[in-house]
């Protein structure tokens, strides 16, 4: 019995965790909840799983959801604000925490997570991508498990078990291309937010389908895949795979190429970073490849999707520079889902704020200059918004 305290819980990794715990309950139990500010979900999930600790990070929030829990029986300890999130991170009786929160509002609660000696089934790309050179000393130091939550990681470490020290040359990451993948680049300065959250192939929350859209989602795993796996950012290609069947690649030394498949599901990294090293039986629905058809690829277009480029550009960097593109993306992508600015602005207003930064860029960050540099980057995106710096609107 794995005990679980999950981060994010009323989002879609949340959703599709709570939905793999309550179809095996004699592997899983949820201790601990955290989510923003949903208090129904939240108050229904706590209903339903029963854990020992719940919070919600919006302060204002805490008296509805106390009021909604206030006929529980036995009551758990109700939290709230970036604390009360930091507690059900490291709460004794967890010995894995989920890391489901979108951006860089995980990082905190994951590095409290691995400091309370937690294994992290990491779901949140933030904590590796701004987070990393303040992370995997604390992973080595504290001993814990981190174990890819997201498709794409996933698929690689999978491919990875059994291979030799050292036998690793290229990893091959598979993009679906996102909403825009067959509209001709000419057409990307009319489009709608509506227009971009039509993903063709899988469901996941606002941000990350945006980021798949503009391929900043493919960008930052690039940057995350360097610190997982130790490769030079020259040997993490990236490929538009529209079916997204193939999850991703491995070269080896003898350029043998493994690859995981399976259809377009969430659940499936999820339940293996929750299992491993084991393999639980599912009654989910087998891969088909007949009925698949076939499997295309074709190298993605860099003038189509310039943020490809600047992710590679900031991980080169290094530093504190990948912590200022993903909080300048993420400010960016808030503004375009406010429909404050237009879908192209996102990139200029993102490789504006690092060109900004370079000057400041320290090469061994703690964590006070990551963090400062994430709040430098988002103040900086809406200050060029706000005088149209940067935006096409």
């Amino acid at each position: 019995m794995k005990t679980i305290s999950l981060l994010g819980s009323t989002g879609s990794i949340g959703t599709q965790t709570l939905d793999i715990v309550a179809h095996n309950p004699e592997q899983f139990r949820i201790v601990g909840l955290a989510t923003g500010n949903n208090v129904d979900l939240l108050a229904q999930q706590v209903r339903q799983f029963r854990p020992e600790i719940a919070a919600i990070c919006d302060p204002r929030k805490l008296p509805d959801l106390k009021a909604a829990l206030a006929d529980l029986s036995p009551q758990p300890v109700l939290l709230a604000g970036e604390e009360g999130v930091i507690e059900v991170a490291r709460y004794q009786a967890a010995n894995v925490v989920v890391t489901g929160i979108v951006g860089c509002a995980g990082l905190l609660p994951t590095i409290a997570a691995i400091e309370a000696g937690k294994d992290i089934a990491l779901a949140n790309k933030e904590t590796l991508i701004a987070g990393g050179p303040v992370v995997l000393p604390l992973i080595q130091k504290h001993g814990v498990k981190l174990l890819p939550a997201d498709s794409e990681h996933s698929a690689i470490f999978q491919c990875l078990q059994g291979v030799p020290e050292k036998g690793l040359r290229r990893i091959l990451l598979t993009a679906s291309g996102g909403a825009f993948r067959d509209l001709p680049v000419e057409k990307l300065a009319q489009v709608t937010v509506a227009d971009a959250l039509k993903h063709p192939n899988w469901s996941m929350g606002r941000k990350i389908t945006i980021d798949s859209a503009t391929l900043m989602n493919k960008g930052l795993e690039v940057i995350e895949a360097h610190f997982l796996f130790g490769l030079d950012y020259d040997q993490i290609e990236i490929v538009i795979h529209p079916q997204s069947i193939i999850h991703s690649m491995i070269e080896l030394q003898d350029t043998s190429v493994l690859a995981q498949l399976g259809w377009a599901d969430m659940r499936l990294p999820l339940l293996y970073a929750l299992s491993y090293p084991e393999r639980i039986p599912t009654d989910w629905e087998p891969l088909d490849l007949v009925k698949v058809g076939s499997l295309t690829f074709r190298e993605p277009d860099h003038h189509k999707y310039p943020c490809m480029k600047l992710a590679y550009a900031a991980g080169r960097a290094g530093g504190c520079m990948p912590a200022v593109l993903n909080a300048a993306n993420e400010q960016a992508v808030a503004l375009f889902l406010e429909e404050k600015i237009q879908f192209l602005d996102i990139p200029r207003l993102i490789e504006q704020t690092c060109d900004r930064y370079q000057s400041h860029n320290r090469s061994t960050p703690c964590l006070d200059d990551i963090m400062a540099a994430d709040q430098w980057a988002r103040q900086e995106v809406l200050a060029a918004s706000q005088k149209g710096v940067g935006c096409g609107v």
